[in-house]
């Protein structure tokens, strides 16, 4: 066997095992934890080139109205980051983590935080987290192939916002708020963020990957 086949070989190996339980590996879990804290807070301006509906229309455009820019918050690239970085046990860890500090401790969720945090809308993608980094690093513990992350991502960003909306809705319903505040809290976290979510998503996935082969060989 040469020497880039056994090199080869390794690193297969090391993607597809679990990160050691270790002083370590307890770090990389708190610092985990502490960058969807920072990523709660943090807004990322997103600009792009569009086509502007108005185009079809025959109206004078200018160039302004080719760029868009959206403010995203990346937590869910931050939870897909990582649940394919510390792999299934520990990134449900550092998640369990962050929802135990926001809800006793800390007010670390967008809003605030303590118990009665359970009773607002968006609490539901929180929990999501958990089910999301489960299914994610299942696919991903068969090798971070391109199909593995893109099927890790589509599974996990569309876990946290069908969990996200449900959980909405029966806190919305036990509120009696009507379909029109419902169907603008859908738009406003699950109608085009989404798209944002599945694109930065699987780039911090795909740096993931990196991220743990080059850890490997420091532990």
């Amino acid at each position: 066997m040469t020497q880039v086949s056994a090199l080869k070989i390794r690193v297969i190996k090391k993607q597809i095992e679990g990160i050691r339980l270790t002083f370590g590996s307890l770090l990389l879990i708190l610092c985990c934890t502490f960058m969807l804290i920072l990523a709660t807070f943090v807004q990322l301006d997103v600009t792009h080139f569009i086509i502007p509906k108005a185009i079809f229309s025959g109206a004078d455009l200018k160039i302004s109205d080719f760029i868009h820019t959206y403010k995203l918050i990346p937590q869910i690239p931050v939870v897909m980051f990582i649940g394919a970085f510390l792999g299934r046990k520990y990134g449900i860890t550092s998640l369990l983590l962050y929802i135990l500090l926001g809800l006793f401790i800390i007010p670390v969720f967008a809003l605030g935080g303590g118990p009665k945090y359970v009773f607002e809308y968006g609490f539901g993608y929180i929990l999501a987290y958990i089910p999301a980094v489960f299914f994610a690093g299942s696919i991903l513990k068969s090798g971070f192939t391109n199909r593995n992350i893109l099927h890790a991502v589509l599974v996990g960003v569309l876990t946290i916002h069908i969990i996200g909306v449900l959980y909405m809705l029966f806190i919305a319903g036990l509120k009696h708020e009507g379909t029109t505040f419902m169907w603008g809290w859908i738009c406003a976290q699950s109608g085009v963020k989404i798209i944002y979510d599945f694109i930065f998503s699987f780039a911090a996935v795909f740096a993931a990957k990196y991220a743990k082969i080059v850890l490997w060989f420091f532990m």
